[in-house]
Protein backbone atom coordinates (compact mmCIF):
# COMPACT_ATOMS: atom_id res chain seq x y z
CA UNK A 1 0.00 0.00 0.00
CA UNK A 2 1.40 3.73 -1.18
CA UNK A 3 1.52 6.00 1.62
CA UNK A 4 0.52 9.40 0.78
CA UNK A 5 0.65 11.35 3.88
CA UNK A 6 3.35 13.79 4.23
CA UNK A 7 4.21 15.74 7.93
CA UNK A 8 4.13 19.37 7.85
CA UNK A 9 4.69 21.76 10.58
CA UNK A 10 2.05 21.03 13.50
CA UNK A 11 -0.04 19.17 11.12
CA UNK A 12 0.18 15.89 9.61
CA UNK A 13 -1.63 15.94 5.89
CA UNK A 14 -3.37 12.57 4.39
CA UNK A 15 -2.04 13.67 1.27
CA UNK A 16 -0.25 16.24 -0.43
CA UNK A 17 -2.47 17.80 -2.25
CA UNK A 18 -4.17 20.82 -2.23
CA UNK A 19 -5.55 23.60 -4.63
CA UNK A 20 -3.35 26.78 -5.28
CA UNK A 21 -4.89 29.89 -3.56
CA UNK A 22 -6.82 31.66 -5.51
CA UNK A 23 -7.87 29.20 -8.18
CA UNK A 24 -10.69 27.65 -5.74
CA UNK A 25 -11.64 30.55 -4.19
CA UNK A 26 -13.20 29.21 -0.92
CA UNK A 27 -14.29 25.98 -2.09
CA UNK A 28 -18.14 26.08 -2.70
CA UNK A 29 -17.20 25.32 -6.51
CA UNK A 30 -14.73 23.04 -6.19
CA UNK A 31 -17.59 21.02 -3.64
CA UNK A 32 -19.73 20.51 -6.35
CA UNK A 33 -17.25 18.00 -8.27
CA UNK A 34 -15.82 15.94 -5.38
CA UNK A 35 -15.70 15.56 -1.44
CA UNK A 36 -13.12 18.32 -0.49
CA UNK A 37 -12.36 16.67 2.79
CA UNK A 38 -10.21 14.10 0.09
CA UNK A 39 -7.76 16.77 -0.26
CA UNK A 40 -4.68 16.85 1.70
CA UNK A 41 -5.56 20.79 2.90
CA UNK A 42 -7.19 23.84 1.52
CA UNK A 43 -6.03 26.98 0.49
CA UNK A 44 -8.84 29.74 0.23
CA UNK A 45 -8.26 32.86 -2.18
CA UNK A 46 -5.49 35.74 -0.87
CA UNK A 47 -7.27 37.46 1.59
CA UNK A 48 -6.61 41.77 2.04
CA UNK A 49 -8.33 43.82 4.77
CA UNK A 50 -10.85 45.29 2.81
CA UNK A 51 -12.93 44.19 0.10
CA UNK A 52 -11.58 44.15 -3.21
CA UNK A 53 -12.90 43.97 -6.93
CA UNK A 54 -9.69 43.11 -8.73
CA UNK A 55 -8.58 44.25 -12.17
CA UNK A 56 -10.61 44.95 -14.97
CA UNK A 57 -11.57 42.59 -17.35
CA UNK A 58 -10.49 40.59 -19.34
CA UNK A 59 -8.60 39.69 -16.52
CA UNK A 60 -7.64 35.61 -17.92
CA UNK A 61 -5.93 34.68 -21.29
CA UNK A 62 -5.25 31.21 -22.84
CA UNK A 63 -1.81 31.28 -23.74
CA UNK A 64 1.43 28.86 -25.20
CA UNK A 65 1.72 26.24 -22.13
CA UNK A 66 -0.67 27.92 -19.65
CA UNK A 67 -3.04 31.46 -18.95
CA UNK A 68 -2.48 34.67 -18.57
CA UNK A 69 -4.02 35.88 -15.54
CA UNK A 70 -4.25 39.40 -13.87
CA UNK A 71 -7.48 38.78 -11.47
CA UNK A 72 -5.75 41.37 -8.86
CA UNK A 73 -6.30 39.40 -5.63
CA UNK A 74 -10.53 39.92 -5.95
CA UNK A 75 -11.77 39.08 -2.54
CA UNK A 76 -14.53 39.57 -0.20
CA UNK A 77 -12.43 41.48 2.65
CA UNK A 78 -11.16 39.90 6.52
CA UNK A 79 -14.35 40.49 7.55
CA UNK A 80 -16.28 38.19 5.37
CA UNK A 81 -13.47 35.19 4.98
CA UNK A 82 -13.87 35.76 9.24
CA UNK A 83 -17.37 35.69 9.20
CA UNK A 84 -18.76 33.63 6.43
CA UNK A 85 -16.41 31.56 4.37
CA UNK A 86 -14.34 29.84 7.21
CA UNK A 87 -16.96 29.03 9.10
CA UNK A 88 -18.41 27.66 5.64
CA UNK A 89 -14.99 25.80 5.33
CA UNK A 90 -15.17 24.45 9.47
CA UNK A 91 -18.63 22.90 8.70
CA UNK A 92 -18.33 21.68 5.31
CA UNK A 93 -15.16 19.87 5.99
CA UNK A 94 -14.14 19.89 9.52
CA UNK A 95 -11.31 17.67 9.59
CA UNK A 96 -9.47 19.28 6.32
CA UNK A 97 -6.74 21.75 7.48
CA UNK A 98 -7.45 25.13 6.19
CA UNK A 99 -4.53 27.72 5.55
CA UNK A 100 -5.31 31.20 5.29
CA UNK A 101 -4.05 32.92 2.40
CA UNK A 102 -2.47 36.65 3.52
CA UNK A 103 -2.10 39.55 1.12
CA UNK A 104 -1.44 43.27 1.50
CA UNK A 105 -0.63 46.78 0.35
CA UNK A 106 1.27 47.98 3.18
CA UNK A 107 3.27 45.99 5.83
CA UNK A 108 0.12 47.03 8.45
CA UNK A 109 -1.75 45.52 6.48
CA UNK A 110 -0.25 42.21 5.75
CA UNK A 111 0.26 42.27 10.00
CA UNK A 112 -3.69 42.77 10.62
CA UNK A 113 -5.13 40.70 8.24
CA UNK A 114 -2.28 37.71 9.53
CA UNK A 115 -3.22 38.20 12.96
CA UNK A 116 -6.96 37.54 12.30
CA UNK A 117 -6.37 35.04 10.76
CA UNK A 118 -4.05 32.95 12.25
CA UNK A 119 -6.73 33.60 15.42
CA UNK A 120 -9.61 31.36 13.32
CA UNK A 121 -9.65 28.25 14.72
CA UNK A 122 -10.20 26.55 11.72
CA UNK A 123 -7.00 27.63 9.98
CA UNK A 124 -4.00 25.64 10.04
CA UNK A 125 -1.65 27.63 8.80
CA UNK A 126 -0.87 30.98 7.05
CA UNK A 127 0.51 31.43 3.78
CA UNK A 128 2.04 35.18 3.10
CA UNK A 129 1.45 36.03 -0.46
CA UNK A 130 4.61 38.52 -0.91
CA UNK A 131 4.41 37.48 -4.87
CA UNK A 132 1.37 38.25 -6.84
CA UNK A 133 2.59 40.22 -9.97
CA UNK A 134 -0.82 41.32 -10.79
CA UNK A 135 -1.41 44.41 -8.12
CA UNK A 136 -0.11 47.77 -8.23
CA UNK A 137 0.46 48.00 -4.68
CA UNK A 138 2.34 44.91 -2.33
CA UNK A 139 2.93 41.68 -3.78
CA UNK A 140 6.08 42.32 -5.65
CA UNK A 141 7.14 45.26 -4.13
CA UNK A 142 7.77 42.91 -0.71
CA UNK A 143 8.35 39.80 -1.97
CA UNK A 144 11.44 40.57 -4.49
CA UNK A 145 13.70 42.56 -1.45
CA UNK A 146 15.05 39.91 0.74
CA UNK A 147 15.16 42.51 3.48
CA UNK A 148 11.82 43.48 3.16
CA UNK A 149 10.95 39.69 2.81
CA UNK A 150 12.94 39.31 6.51
CA UNK A 151 11.58 41.69 8.03
CA UNK A 152 7.83 41.35 7.54
CA UNK A 153 8.58 37.48 8.12
CA UNK A 154 9.87 37.81 11.46
CA UNK A 155 6.97 40.42 12.27
CA UNK A 156 4.44 38.15 11.37
CA UNK A 157 5.99 35.37 13.26
CA UNK A 158 6.14 37.16 16.45
CA UNK A 159 2.64 38.34 16.50
CA UNK A 160 0.93 34.91 15.42
CA UNK A 161 1.10 30.93 16.71
CA UNK A 162 0.45 29.40 13.62
CA UNK A 163 2.81 28.41 11.34
CA UNK A 164 4.15 30.87 8.49
CA UNK A 165 4.45 29.76 5.38
CA UNK A 166 5.77 32.12 3.17
CA UNK A 167 4.94 32.59 -0.96
CA UNK A 168 7.80 33.17 -3.06
CA UNK A 169 7.86 35.01 -6.50
CA UNK A 170 10.35 33.36 -9.43
CA UNK A 171 10.20 36.81 -10.88
CA UNK A 172 13.71 37.88 -9.55
CA UNK A 173 16.98 36.96 -10.89
CA UNK A 174 17.65 34.03 -7.88
CA UNK A 175 15.29 33.04 -5.80
CA UNK A 176 18.08 31.23 -3.33
CA UNK A 177 18.66 34.98 -1.32
CA UNK A 178 14.53 35.72 -0.90
CA UNK A 179 14.19 32.02 0.57
CA UNK A 180 17.41 32.40 2.50
CA UNK A 181 15.74 35.99 4.16
CA UNK A 182 12.29 34.05 4.54
CA UNK A 183 14.67 31.30 6.86
CA UNK A 184 15.99 34.12 8.83
CA UNK A 185 12.77 35.84 9.42
CA UNK A 186 11.55 32.95 11.23
CA UNK A 187 9.28 31.10 8.44
CA UNK A 188 8.53 27.28 9.12
CA UNK A 189 8.26 26.48 5.57
CA UNK A 190 7.71 28.27 1.99
CA UNK A 191 5.62 28.07 -1.09
CA UNK A 192 7.12 28.26 -4.32
CA UNK A 193 6.54 29.48 -7.13
CA UNK A 194 3.85 31.73 -7.73
CA UNK A 195 3.63 32.88 -10.84
CA UNK A 196 5.98 34.86 -13.83
CA UNK A 197 5.32 38.07 -15.19
CA UNK A 198 4.14 38.13 -18.68
CA UNK A 199 2.42 39.73 -21.52
CA UNK A 200 0.45 39.06 -24.39
CA UNK A 201 -0.87 40.71 -27.66
CA UNK A 202 -4.24 40.48 -29.71
CA UNK A 203 -3.19 40.69 -33.00
CA UNK A 204 -6.38 42.49 -34.68
CA UNK A 205 -6.30 44.89 -31.89
CA UNK A 206 -2.77 45.71 -31.49
CA UNK A 207 -3.36 45.58 -27.95
CA UNK A 208 -2.80 43.54 -24.57
CA UNK A 209 -4.96 40.74 -24.33
CA UNK A 210 -5.79 41.34 -20.79
CA UNK A 211 -6.95 44.86 -19.58
CA UNK A 212 -4.02 44.91 -17.06
CA UNK A 213 -1.79 44.59 -19.73
CA UNK A 214 0.97 41.88 -18.25
CA UNK A 215 -0.32 39.14 -16.30
CA UNK A 216 1.30 36.11 -14.21
CA UNK A 217 1.79 33.19 -16.44
CA UNK A 218 1.03 29.62 -14.95
CA UNK A 219 0.26 26.35 -16.39
CA UNK A 220 2.66 23.22 -17.73
CA UNK A 221 5.11 26.02 -19.14
CA UNK A 222 6.29 26.94 -15.66
CA UNK A 223 6.52 23.74 -14.31
CA UNK A 224 10.10 23.24 -15.08
CA UNK A 225 11.21 26.90 -13.70
CA UNK A 226 8.85 25.89 -10.32
CA UNK A 227 11.78 22.51 -10.27
CA UNK A 228 14.52 24.06 -10.72
CA UNK A 229 14.00 26.77 -8.15
CA UNK A 230 12.77 24.34 -5.64
CA UNK A 231 15.95 22.43 -6.07
CA UNK A 232 18.08 25.10 -5.82
CA UNK A 233 16.00 26.08 -2.26
CA UNK A 234 16.40 22.40 -1.29
CA UNK A 235 20.30 22.44 -1.61
CA UNK A 236 20.48 25.42 1.26
CA UNK A 237 17.61 25.45 3.36
CA UNK A 238 15.70 22.35 5.55
CA UNK A 239 12.27 24.18 5.42
CA UNK A 240 9.13 22.17 4.39
CA UNK A 241 8.75 23.59 0.62
CA UNK A 242 5.13 23.15 -0.55
CA UNK A 243 5.61 23.31 -4.42
CA UNK A 244 3.31 24.82 -7.24
CA UNK A 245 4.02 25.15 -10.18
CA UNK A 246 2.39 23.22 -13.69
CA UNK A 247 1.38 20.47 -11.82
CA UNK A 248 -1.35 18.30 -13.83
CA UNK A 249 -0.21 14.71 -12.99
CA UNK A 250 0.43 12.74 -10.68
CA UNK A 251 3.70 12.49 -12.16
CA UNK A 252 4.34 15.94 -12.11
CA UNK A 253 3.60 15.45 -8.18
CA UNK A 254 6.19 13.00 -7.77
CA UNK A 255 9.21 15.10 -9.56
CA UNK A 256 8.21 17.80 -7.21
CA UNK A 257 8.86 15.65 -4.51
CA UNK A 258 12.35 14.64 -5.88
CA UNK A 259 13.37 18.78 -6.38
CA UNK A 260 12.27 18.81 -2.71
CA UNK A 261 8.79 19.91 -2.32
CA UNK A 262 6.80 18.14 0.78
CA UNK A 263 3.29 19.26 -0.51
CA UNK A 264 1.94 20.20 -3.74
CA UNK A 265 -0.55 22.68 -5.06
CA UNK A 266 -2.79 22.31 -8.06
CA UNK A 267 -3.43 25.56 -9.96
CA UNK A 268 -4.29 26.01 -13.91
CA UNK A 269 -5.05 22.41 -14.32
CA UNK A 270 -8.22 23.08 -12.01
CA UNK A 271 -9.42 25.96 -14.81
CA UNK A 272 -12.06 23.66 -16.61
CA UNK A 273 -12.00 20.87 -14.39
CA UNK A 274 -12.97 21.21 -11.27
CA UNK A 275 -11.89 17.43 -9.64
CA UNK A 276 -7.99 18.11 -10.81
CA UNK A 277 -6.73 17.79 -7.57
CA UNK A 278 -8.54 14.77 -6.72
CA UNK A 279 -7.86 12.59 -9.63
CA UNK A 280 -3.92 12.84 -9.11
CA UNK A 281 -4.55 12.19 -5.66
CA UNK A 282 -6.19 9.01 -7.15
CA UNK A 283 -2.88 8.48 -9.67
CA UNK A 284 -0.62 8.44 -7.13
CA UNK A 285 -0.80 5.13 -5.83
CA UNK A 286 -0.17 3.54 -9.27
CA UNK A 287 2.57 6.16 -10.42
CA UNK A 288 4.22 5.56 -7.07
CA UNK A 289 4.22 1.39 -7.40
CA UNK A 290 5.96 2.15 -11.14
CA UNK A 291 8.43 4.34 -9.78
CA UNK A 292 9.07 1.87 -6.29
CA UNK A 293 7.96 4.47 -3.96
CA UNK A 294 6.29 3.41 -0.76
CA UNK A 295 5.88 6.57 1.13
CA UNK A 296 6.01 10.57 -0.02
CA UNK A 297 7.52 11.59 3.76
CA UNK A 298 9.80 8.07 3.48
CA UNK A 299 10.74 10.18 -0.28
CA UNK A 300 10.92 13.76 1.35
CA UNK A 301 12.99 12.38 3.77
CA UNK A 302 15.54 11.03 1.67
CA UNK A 303 15.60 13.37 -1.18
CA UNK A 304 16.32 16.30 2.20
CA UNK A 305 19.08 13.43 3.70
CA UNK A 306 20.82 13.56 -0.16
CA UNK A 307 20.57 17.66 -1.23
CA UNK A 308 19.79 19.48 1.74
CA UNK A 309 22.29 21.49 4.56
CA UNK A 310 22.88 19.12 7.38
CA UNK A 311 21.13 19.35 10.03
Amino acid sequence: MADLSVHLPEVTLQNPVMPASGTAAYGQEMAQSFDLQQLGAFVIKSTTLETRAGNPRPTTAETTGGWLNAIGLKNPGLKAVLSEKLPWLAQTVPHLPIVASVAGATEAEYLTVAEKLAAAPQVSWLEINISCPNVDQGGLAFGTNPQLVEDLTRQIVQRVQKPVFMKLTPNVTDIVPIAQAAERGGAAGLTMINTLTGLGFDLSTRQPVLAHGTGGLSGRAIHPLAIRMIRQVRTVSRLPIIGVGGVFTAEDVLEMFIAGANAVQVGAASYGQGDACLRIIQDLPPAMARYNITSLQGLADQILDQVGPKA
